[in-house]
């Protein structure tokens, strides 16, 4: 009898000396890295749940609510077609994360097999991938982003995979040099010498300690990506009308900016704050590595 009061006093003071070790931990924090992780952790919601913000079609207008401006029935207000910008911002939000984790995904993938075959060949090999990421730096991201759809087609998937191949050159360039900085260590020539194959020695010990400057950049992409997704959206190229994609809000709305400016204003607003977000936590994960 005696022992379940003290249990539970052990529980007790478990948890408070867990709680306090989260609030310090989160005191070291600085507040805009922490502001910065609520914004993507608020996107995530967003595109996972959209539900829990709105109750209203981002596709179906209500008659005889054109061009409102935000008011306590449509916070955001409502577009041409009496749609409420609140529900088509909140449900962009999942075209716009998916077409920038498509992208960086692309650019990590394929930059890092460039990469890693550059660094650890060399040779003529080297020559030759090199010469083709240096040609791709040299054409500007949006003009290559734009040949490629006109090769693939419009779309979201098409958007995305077209600015992850802009990517590619700065995912492999970063790489080489962390590979041939890593293939000439001792542990690697060791792990040559106790007869390690060419392509075992890559995989458990050159690519470990090479991905790490690739990881970091591909924070440094993420946002990157969301604005040249935005800029295509706002081109035409990205996801078709109805589609409450980013890009496309701001450039449906800027036909109206003199009389409805909220149309533009909020989600240019989005993009820029889930932009500038990415952008912090990449500076941080920068400086760790």
């Amino acid at each position: 009898m005696s022992d379940a009061p003290l249990a539970g006093a052990g529980v007790t003071v478990e948890g408070g000396r867990h709680a306090r070790s989260v609030a310090a931990l989160l005191r070291r924090v600085p507040p805009g890295l922490l502001l910065a992780w609520l914004v993507i952790l608020l996107a995530a919601l967003l595109a996972v749940a959209p539900g829990l913000f709105t109750h209203y079609s981002p596709t179906a207008g209500i008659a005889g609510h054109q061009l409102r401006p935000p008011d306590l029935t449509h916070l955001l207000g409502t577009d041409e077609l009496g749609r409420d910008l609140l529900s088509r911002v909140v449900h962009g939000a999942i075209y716009t994360l998916t077409g920038a984790f498509v992208a960086v995904a692309v650019g990590l993938l394929a930059g890092t097999a460039l990469g890693l075959v550059a660094g650890s060949v060399g040779g003529v090999v080297d020559d030759a991938i090199m010469r083709v990421v240096d040609v791709l730096l040299a054409i500007p991201a949006l003009l290559l982003s734009l040949s490629i759809i006109v090769l693939l087609g419009f779309g979201t998937v098409d958007a995305a995979i077209a600015v992850g191949v802009t990517a590619v050159a700065r995912f492999a360039r970063v790489l080489r040099s962390e590979v041939v900085s890593v293939r000439r260590t001792e542990y690697v020539e060791a792990a040559f010498g106790s007869g390690g194959t060419f392509v075992r020695v890559l995989w458990r010990h050159v690519l470990p300690n090479s991905v790490t400057a690739a990881v970091a950049m591909a924070a440094v992409e993420f946002g990157r990506a969301i604005l040249l997704i935005s800029t295509l959206g706002f081109l035409g190229y990205g996801a078709p009308p109805p589609t409450p994609e980013w890009g496309l809000l701001i450039a449906e709305g800027r036909n109206y900016i003199a009389t409805a400016w909220w149309l533009t204003t909020f989600p240019g607003i989005a993009v820029v704050v889930l932009v500038l977000a990415a952008n912090r936590i990449s500076q941080s994960v920068g400086k760790r590595t």
